[in-house]
């Protein structure tokens, strides 16, 4: 089965870090690139950091630069996003996403893709 699963979300103060989990099985890992968005209540989602397997090359949208770190760990089928420097806006459900024909760029800023978790909620509380 093709899937991937997000884990790692939950509650942190303002300035707090967390760091989310992502396990993809059933695909040929190393030939997708791997990206997490997020959507917050009342708002669209939003692609924030995507990675191209292929080539190591990473996207990220400018409300989480320098904040938020994307990695991927080929070994274990595994990509995580490091959060640091969390503020109230951050808070929302977190997804994890896997596609076979975006780069990293385009991943994020693409809306169908091949492969979506079923979410994680972080909060953010002030």
């Amino acid at each position: 089965e093709v899937q991937v699963v997000e884990s790692g979300g939950g509650l942190v103060q303002a300035g707090g870090s967390l760091r989310l989990s992502c396990a993809a099985s059933g695909f040929a890992f190393n030939d997708y690139s791997l990206g997490w968005f997020r959507q917050a209540p009342g708002k669209e989602r939003e692609g924030i950091a995507c990675i191209s397997n292929s080539d190591g090359h990473t996207y990220y949208d400018d409300s989480v630069k320098g904040r938020f770190t994307i990695s991927s760990d080929n070994a274990k089928n595994t990509v995580y996003l490091q959060m640091s420097n969390l503020n109230p806006e951050d808070t929302a459900t977190y997804y994890c996403a896997a596609d076979s024909l975006r780069v990293a760029t385009y991943m994020c800023l693409a809306d169908r893709l091949d492969v979506w978790g079923q979410g994680t909620l972080v909060t953010v509380s002030s």
